[in-house]
């Protein structure tokens, strides 16, 4: 199971603590060091689309208008830390965030 988020993100940490206490072992990638590989990036916006997104975030509101109009790939690319937390990848199997169908996915 590979976990992307940020080290710094309370979802993120929540999400992590909880997967441990149900046994999982997730390999933890922090996007802005250690980001995300291209072919699961990928992967994951043929799945998700532009909710990958988090318009939400600090970064989105520090874009420019023009910025803003870019592809979801793009901007994923340049700014990680815009990616919508967590993603949970394990095999063919993938989640975005950590709501109750993610927590219910990963934790039985």
């Amino acid at each position: 199971m590979q976990f992307y988020g940020l080290k710094t993100c309370d979802t993120c940490r929540k999400a992590v603590s909880a997967l441990r206490a149900a046994g999982q072992v997730p390999e933890i990638y922090d996007v802005r060091g250690d980001g995300v590989p291209p072919a699961v990036l990928e992967a994951a916006l043929t799945r998700f689309g532009a909710p990958m997104v988090n318009r939400r975030s600090t970064t989105w509101r520090d874009l420019s208008e023009a910025e803003r109009q870019e592809e979801a790939a793009t901007l994923l690319s340049r700014y990680p830390a815009l990616m919508k937390r967590p993603l949970i990848v394990d095999g063919d199997d993938m989640t975005l965030g950590w709501d109750a169908a993610a927590q219910a996915k990963w934790l039985g």
